[in-house]
């Protein structure tokens, strides 16, 4: 993960999760994952036989997936805010 470096992480949690140090809030999990999802499928692009790579792709869309479906039952106004920031749910 050398693409992500220690300052765009928090810059990510600073967002999302209210403060550099709340890597645990959904929000900024769900960003997070947002962001290396965005990167592998960059990479699959280029590398179409990357078999392994694109497993765990869809392990992440699945857990992102998780993650929004439990914030929409329990937080639906920060649900809606969320993926229109990411621009998920076109």
């Amino acid at each position: 993960m050398s693409y992500l470096t220690t300052e765009k992480k928090a810059g990510i949690f600073t967002e999302f999760g209210a403060n550099a140090t709340n890597t645990g809030s959904i929000e900024a999990q769900v960003a997070m994952l947002t962001e290396r999802i965005n990167h592998i499928s960059d990479h699959l692009r280029a590398n179409k036989k990357d078999f392994s790579t694109q497993r765990g792709l869809m392990q992440m869309v699945g857990k992102r997936k998780r993650l929004l479906t439990y914030m929409s039952k329990h937080n639906l106004s920060g649900y809606r805010s969320l993926i229109e920031k990411l621009g998920l749910r076109k």
